[in-house]
């Protein structure tokens, strides 16, 4: 137990807790990583959306260290003395002594401390560093590395900041997790040199479990089998492999973001993980209960309005029957299942035709990739679609003006003279300009690598090409989306409340943020068990697919029979009706709670609790009792009738208004609500993964 403070497992309703805090003013906590006020990757998110948490809990001793780039200052950080006489020495001297060392509160929510290292301005040390990591593990970097070179240079003056604050804690202890490879060197560099520092490093993702995934290889059914050194060889990145592993070896405690990760570290790193800590969200409530629906209607009706634009003479399908899909995040066409996904599509579009639906599905892949600007076809729609909405709104004025002045006169007006010659005219000519000889683009940008894309050639092979008999249309938009964007004018929240249904089939993703974003946005997902989100809501939901979550099997399955899955899914979407889809929205909303950072800072909080044990053991002593552990929580099935919002579904599509009567009596949505909250409430405390227990790999992969 903690000196001073009992570190005591209790159980209320039935699940055991850690009751124990840190002693927070002893301590000072510092947490390391290249994303720190720098967008880069998931990373950003993990560090932006936790700092509230953990600054309420830690207050004036929690700091965030990262890169300094002077754009990122001016934006995002407001420049400040340090109020800690610790930190505010430590800045002091490496200024001193050639540094630059920037120090302010990153504007974000919990306006968290910030430490920013410049490092170009601490570049002329390169080569003494390079010296001092070889001496510290005999890893050395190649020149021509400029990535790693980089990261040497924010770690040593990581590891040179640390010492400094160390020197001046004035008998507090320090705490420094560091995440992922780019932060590494520091950690390093820090126990190399005896630092009295309690260290973690964080994984999110291994280095050489990334590429092997992309080089399509069958990953998770042989990872005891790879050769670790040459595969990491091959590809020209054993020298940052060394640097990830060294990093995972030199900590007190090793943590990773998911269970799928945890099994791909022990393999590739060599070490089991002690603590697996989910990533989370700053989840806000409406006040209203039900705005999260509201939101959802309104953002639809703009991508409505884009979509007229872009299928504009080939709109021959009901918009109030359009079911909008969308798949989002870095190109990474197999890690993602973006190849998975398409084929799915092409067998949905099959379905739904031989079966005469009348639901048009409209996909859109949100990947950035290189372009030369929109594409003029594009434009062009939304400009017709503008004229036309003009054209429009000066006829209704003529329209209603005449209307007026008869109804002034006490006349029913003659509606074959209220519209005149000239009216008629402007009207015809608006629907003149409608026609178009060509299919509505597949790209709304002018793609440099056209026939090679991977996404585009996929197209090409399937026959997707937006033709007026596909009942599914693909729309590929290569940038990331904006509110000032001229074509789809847009945040990527904002898209998301407005689209019905996230796909997210990923082969290789530790955690997954967007199918996170979207269920506490309570747009209903697609991920699958190779997620660490999939993995996750597998274990605390005990039927996913009634909240919203559809969760493809790409583990124990073979690519063809993961893809039927995910078009059966698909395919079941299709065929519910609006009512269904609102509430099955209603309950993914509900899942929100589980991914809140109140709920999984839990998980971070038993990691530096076991961090201070065995870093200062003297001083912090943790009972060798196993850690308390999820095991056995469930969020139980929804108890109304129907369990999940298919399970009255008939056996084919039906109209995306159609609604079952029945429904109301054996479904109440405030009684499901309050049991739900109920349910979420039921404490759960954060595990480690048991030693010794075998796992299952993957069998299959594309």
């Amino acid at each position: 137990m903690l000196r001073g403070r009992s570190l005591s497992v209790t159980s209320l309703g039935g699940l055991p807790r850690w009751e124990a805090e840190l002693p927070v003013e002893d301590l000072l906590l510092f947490e390391v990583a290249w994303e720190v006020t720098n967008k880069v990757g998931g990373i950003y998110t993990v560090i932006q959306t936790k700092a509230k948490t953990t600054a309420d809990e830690w207050g004036e001793n929690y700091f965030l260290i990262g890169p300094y780039f002077e754009h990122n200052m001016k934006t995002q950080v407001e420049q400040c003395e340090p109020i800690n006489d610790a930190v505010s020495r430590a800045v002091d001297t490496m200024n001193k002594h050639g540094c630059q060392v920037h120090f302010g509160r990153w504007l974000i929510e919990g306006s968290p401390y910030v430490v920013l290292f410049d490092i170009g301005y601490s570049a002329w040390n390169l080569d003494k560093w390079k010296g001092d990591l070889w001496e510290a593990c005999n890893v050395g970097i190649p020149y021509h590395d400029q990535e790693a070179n980089d990261m040497l240079i924010f770690g040593s003056l990581t590891a040179w900041f640390l010492k400094e604050v160390t020197d001046h804690a004035d008998g507090k202890h320090v705490i420094a997790q560091f995440h992922e490879w780019q932060a590494g060197t520091g950690l390093i560099l820090s126990r190399a040199r005896k630092l009295p520092i309690g260290t973690v490093f964080t994984t999110h993702a291994t280095l050489l479990g990334r590429y092997l995934c992309a080089a399509n290889i069958d990953f998770y059914n042989h990872l005891d089998k790879f050769n670790i050194d040459k595969e990491a060889g091959e590809r020209q990145i054993y020298h940052r492999y060394c640097m990830e592993r060294a990093s995972v070896h030199c900590a007190h405690v090793f943590t990773t973001v998911s269970e799928i990760t945890a099994i791909e570290a022990e393999h590739m790193l060599k070490r089991k993980p002690d603590v697996v800590t989910p990533n989370g969200l700053n989840v806000k409530k409406f006040s209203a209960v039900h705005e999260f629906q509201n939101l959802h209607a309104m953002y639809k009706a703009r991508i409505q309005d884009f979509v007229r634009g872009h299928f504009y003479g080939h709109l021959d399908f009901d918009l109030e029957k359009t079911l909008f899909l969308f798949i989002a995040g870095r190109y990474e066409f197999s890690n993602k299942g973006a190849d998975i996904f398409l084929e799915s599509l092409s067998r949905l579009n099959f379905l739904l035709r031989v079966h005469k639906s009348d639901v048009t599905v409209v996909v859109f892949f949100i990947m950035p990739a290189k372009t030369n600007n929109f594409n003029v076809e594009t434009l062009k729609g939304q400009a017709v679609r503008k004229q036309l909405w003009d054209t429009a709104h000066s006829v209704k004025e003529k329209f209603g003006k005449k209307l007026y002045d008869a109804l002034l006169r006490g006349e029913i007006p003659d509606m074959n003279n209220i519209l005149d010659r000239d009216d008629l005219t402007i009207m015809k000519r608006a629907i003149f300009s409608t026609q178009r000889q060509s299919l509505p683009p597949v790209t709304t940008h002018n793609m440099i690598d056209d026939s090679t894309d991977p996404i585009l050639s996929t197209i090409r092979r399937i026959g997707l090409f937006n033709s007026r008999t596909d009942r599914v249309k693909v729309i590929l938009h290569p940038e990331f989306l904006s509110s000032t964007s001229p074509l789809l004018p847009m945040d990527y929240e904002e898209f998301v409340r407005g689209c019905h249904l996230g796909v997210f089939p990923s082969y290789y993703e530790p955690w997954g943020y967007t199918p996170a974003e979207c269920t506490v946005m309570g747009i209903p997902s697609v991920t699958t068990n190779l997620s660490g989100f999939g993995c996750f809501m597998q274990e605390h939901v005990a039927d996913p697919t009634a909240y919203g979550i559809y969760i493809v099997d790409r583990r124990f399955r073979s690519p063809d029979d993961s893809c039927n899955q995910l078009t059966q899914f698909l395919y079941g979407f299709c065929k519910q009706s609006r009512r269904q889809r609102i509430i099955q929205r209603n309950r993914t909303e509900r899942l929100s709670d589980l991914l809140d950072w109140r709920y999984l800072g839990r998980y971070y909080q038993h990691a530096r609790h076991l961090t201070l044990s065995r870093a200062f053991p003297d001083k912090f002593h943790m009972e060798p009792t196993s850690p308390p552990t999820t095991e056995g929580f469930k969020y139980p099935r929804p108890s109304s009738v129907p369990p999940s919002p298919s399970g009255s579904q008939v056996s084919s599509p039906q109209s995306s208004d159609a609604e079952d009567e029945n429904e109301d009596e054996r479904y109440d949505e405030e009684e499901e609500a309050e049991r739900d909250r109920l349910n979420i409430k039921s404490p759960f405390s954060p595990g480690r993964i048991p030693r010794g227990k075998k796992k299952l790999h993957g069998e299959y992969k594309n």
